[in-house]
């Protein structure tokens, strides 16, 4: 069971860096795909809580800006509302995404997980 995880960990991490590599070289389509990817398999059973907490972790290492207004703002709203938030951005990526526009697509996405890291 724990080399399962660390398995379904690693793929989810090796999306996500990939995504990030793919955004920075402006790859936005490549970037959303391998983004949805990863979401995919942290939506599925096979995910528990220690990984989604590892994939916190990495998303903290990986958004970690001096300057982050929406870490500010995570501290001021609750969860619930924090939830409706990120609802809302993952909706506004997938229209975004429907409408071939990949690079509002996955700004939508990444803002939706920094609203998810730690």
């Amino acid at each position: 069971m724990k080399d399962s995880n660390e398995l379904i960990l690693g793929n989810i991490i090796k999306l996500m860096r990939s995504s990030e590599k793919k955004f920075k070289l402006g790859n936005f389509k490549g970037a959303i795909e391998d983004k949805m990817k990863s979401n995919a398999i942290l939506k599925s059973k096979s995910c528990n809580e220690k990984i989604i907490e590892k994939y916190r972790e990495e998303l903290s290492s990986l958004y970690a800006s001096k300057f982050d207004l929406i870490f500010d703002h995570k501290l001021k709203i609750d969860e619930i509302k924090r939830n409706q938030i990120v609802k809302m951005l993952e909706q506004k990526s997938k229209e975004k995404f429907k409408s071939l526009d990949y690079k509002g697509a996955i700004k939508a996405l990444r803002r939706a997980e920094k609203y998810f890291s730690n």
